[in-house]
């Protein structure tokens, strides 16, 4: 299936939602939305923009059903939106300069104008999808706003988790989570529900779909804590020293922890230095944290890939779910 033509429709589609603020008094607001999405401004084009993983997943989803992919777009649109919303809102909160190797929209404009930016981002996902009601009964539509605002209240929840983990020294491996189910996988299994539902699967396959997203993205999240702490700076394009540095939470540094051993020693002593970084990483690989973490990457991805096979995804736009989620779920370590 020619993923290329998806991508570019949900770039026309996530264009024409954007282009309601395209107006002579907004337009500097108008700027601002199309800088974040990558369209504008200095360094813009594929790198900025990001791979629109979760609208490909919606599209791919419901084509997989046997669906005309093409009347699905606006709750692809829908998607990236929220997706988009949560990052301009995340880069404030985790006071990030960068995104994508460009300055995030707070940097260039302001706290104030970066929280309206993402609020309008927002409420243009709900707009999007209620564009659906041009080639979907009122039923199919009402169900997906639910399915897509639960979404955006696990979305909440799991960032609510994550913010509050910051200053504690007691969590375990059992917290990790339901935050990661809420921050990362909530969205993805939203995107294959969608799909199947506008795929018009029945129940059962809606639930399969629903599931295959959701371990997708427990998987997609444990692997990105395991390249955030002993990945391939070459390969990965980010610094494994980040996570340990910024006392990140992860999945590894928790069962680390759990073993009481001298990397939590350490690690409860304060913050990591950078010079630290490759014997602690060692030390953590040592006690039982990388083990730990890759098996547990193992258990979801055999669980994401059970689900999809359950789905049943049919055609070429099936084996392109099959592919796509080979590509996510082994990237370079």
């Amino acid at each position: 299936m020619d993923t290329k033509l998806l991508i570019d429709s949900i770039e026309s589609e996530l264009q024409r939602q954007i282009s309601r603020f395209d107006t002579p008094r907004t337009k500097p607001f108008h700027e601002m939305l199309t800088y974040h999405m990558g369209w504008t401004g200095e360094g813009a084009g594929p790198e900025a923009t990001g791979k629109r993983i979760r609208p490909l997943l919606v599209l791919l989803s419901t084509a997989a059903c046997g669906a005309d992919w093409q009347s699905a777009l606006p709750a692809a649109a829908a998607v990236e939106l929220v997706h988009n919303f949560s990052l301009v809102h995340d880069d404030i909160q985790d006071n990030s300069e960068k995104r994508r190797g460009r300055p995030t929209t707070w940097v260039k404009w302001g706290v104030p104008m970066a929280i309206n930016v993402g609020d309008a981002l927002f409420v243009m996902s709900n707009q999007a999808l209620m564009d659906l009601k041009g080639n979907y009964p009122a039923e199919i539509v009402v169900r997906g706003a639910e399915i897509l605002h639960n979404t955006c209240l696990e979305l909440t929840r799991g960032q609510f988790l994550d913010m509050s983990y910051e200053e504690r020294v007691d969590l375990a491996v059992e917290d990790y989570w339901p935050m990661i189910s809420g921050k990362t996988a909530a969205l993805l299994s939203a995107c294959c529900h969608l799909g199947a539902l506008l795929g018009v699967a029945d129940e059962s396959r809606q639930e399969s779909y629903r599931a295959f997203g959701h371990y997708l993205g427990l998987a997609f999240q444990v692997q990105d804590d395991i390249l955030g702490i002993w990945g391939n700076e070459s390969l990965t394009g980010k610094s494994a020293a980040s996570d340990l540095v910024e006392g990140k939470n992860s999945l590894p540094v928790l069962a680390g922890l759990g073993t009481n051993g001298k990397f939590a020693a350490r690690w409860q002593q304060g913050p990591i230095r950078v010079d630290e970084v490759q014997e602690l990483a060692r030390l953590l690989a040592s006690e039982g944290g990388y083990e730990a973490a890759t098996d547990a990457a193992k258990q979801m991805i055999d669980l994401a890939l059970m689900s999809l096979r359950e789905a049943d995804p049919q055609g070429e736009a099936g084996d392109a779910l099959f592919q796509l989620t080979d590509k996510l779920l082994k990237r370079n370590q």
